[in-house]
């Protein structure tokens, strides 16, 4: 694997996403992933560090640039828990649970991503309060987002040989046929 050529797309991918889905800064985004899948292999059979710093380092580049929270999924070894930073733990009220991911057990990605962060915290799950997200190698990471998910088709599909699949969200519309609505961002 060409881990600089992976680097650039993880790059691009997140730059558009972020620019389409305009969060406000404090904005919660959920990464799903799986190293193994960006190398073509079947999902949690290849795990690879240095494909994960690959992937982290310039997502959480855009992220921190943005000010948005990025909490990045576990495998189901861990019951899909996520890392955040304390921060964002404590202001989406989100309930700690006691786990530290690694390489088997919360996947690459969710462990360097931990060894990067702050003040790391592993919670059960986001309530469906994610703003956006990113999935890379179909993991399924819908559960974390707000009720009213609308996908976002970017210019590239993959990364490596990982399918992603890219998300934001929008306020539900109620009222019925006579009500009139914002244009959606």
């Amino acid at each position: 694997m060409d881990l600089n050529q992976i680097s650039i797309e993880a790059k691009e991918i997140i730059e558009e996403l972020l620019d389409i889905a305009n969060l406000k800064p404090g904005s919660l985004f959920v990464l799903g992933g799986s190293t193994s899948e960006i190398q073509g292999k079947k999902v949690g059979s290849a795990g690879s560090m240095e494909i994960a710093k690959a992937v982290i380092d310039p997502i959480l580049e855009a992220i921190h640039k943005r000010g948005l929270y990025l909490a990045v999924q576990g495998c189901e070894h861990i019951n899909r828990a996520l890392l955040v930073e304390e921060e964002a733990q404590e202001k989406y009220g989100l309930e700690v649970v006691n786990v530290i991911p690694h390489e088997h057990a919360g996947g690459s990605l969710q462990t360097y991503a931990y060894e990067q962060y702050k003040n790391p915290v592993m919670v059960e799950n986001l309530k469906g309060l994610g703003h956006a997200g990113l999935d890379i190698g179909l993991v399924l990471i819908g559960m974390h987002l707000r009720p009213v998910v609308v996908p976002v088709r970017l210019s590239r599909n993959k990364i490596g040989e990982a399918t992603i699949v890219a998300a934001r969200t929008r306020p539900k519309l109620i009222g019925g046929e006579r009500a009139r609505y914002k244009k959606s961002k």
